[in-house]
């Protein structure tokens, strides 16, 4: 793999993206918040700096798994279905290499998108007096960063061998599961058939654990109650080596493909 070669591929996926209008969600996430600010007083009895945290947090969050998802399964679904693809697979480029390029271009435009919406929801924080902690606010948006890569990586996984809307709700499909995951196991454990048992024991160990990158419901209560620095380093290391693992069973199956 020659990183020159996946550097000009992400740099040519970053560039279209963003005149695709995509930081336009930056404008539509600063109008969310000003509403909130002004109708939460109202309606929270007191609790509104809180609300307004978790609000601006699940959003920023939200926004980024609906571009993760909905532009990352068209990434390479589309270059297929265009046959695009052949032009681009004649050239001295590995579909190894044009697969991580399309990743890294995606994961860049949605760290620049979830720093900008970090900017808004801070910058409206401090205009409205909320206090809070910046250190777990940023360490929150960094795992959704990690939390958004891996969901591209799975939408791309989907991509290279279903059409765009299967893709799509297989992504979605894994981003509950992988949220829901401990859930499921807990359901099985109450279930008296062996069969469920086995089955949400499986989807738990093959799915990705998101609940690991989800710092949301913390954050908001400051560096205390994140856990310890170690725990941290493994979530964040479960992510990449999750996101890598998904990405080389993706370029293993677009290399067997033929166009």
């Amino acid at each position: 793999m020659v990183l020159s070669r996946v550097g000009v591929i992400a740099h040519t996926v970053f560039l279209e993206v963003i005149r695709d209008r995509i930081l336009y969600l930056v404008a539509l996430f600063a109008l969310l918040m000003v509403m909130a600010r002004l109708l939460l007083p109202g309606i929270a009895a007191g609790a509104e700096n809180k609300m307004l945290i978790d609000l601006g947090l699940a959003a920023i969050h939200l926004l980024s798994v609906v571009v993760a998802v909905f532009v990352g399964t068209g990434l390479i679904n589309k270059e297929i279905e265009k046959r695009t693809v052949l032009v681009l697979i004649a050239k001295p480029v590995s579909r190894a290499e044009f697969i991580v390029g399309k990743h890294l271009g995606l994961t860049a435009v949605l760290a620049v998108l979830i720093a900008a919406l970090g900017l808004v929801f801070l910058l409206v924080l401090g205009a409205s007096g909320v206090s809070l902690s910046l250190g777990s606010i940023l360490i929150a948006l960094g795992f959704m960063t990690l939390e958004a890569a891996l969901l591209v990586a799975v939408a791309i996984l989907f991509g290279v061998f279903t059409s765009s809307l299967l893709a799509t709700l297989l992504t979605f499909a894994v981003y509950l599961m992988g949220h829901l995951s401990k859930d499921m196991v807990a359901f099985g454990q109450l279930s008296d058939s062996p069969a469920v048992q086995r089955l949400t024991n499986t989807l738990y160990l093959v799915l990705p654990d998101l609940e690991r990158l989800n710092l949301r419901n913390t954050a908001a209560y400051g560096m205390e109650l994140l856990p310890s620095v170690t725990v941290l380093l493994g979530h964040a290391l479960y992510g990449v080596l999750y996101t890598g693992l998904l990405l080389a069973i993706a370029s293993l199956i677009f290399s067997r493909r033929q166009f």
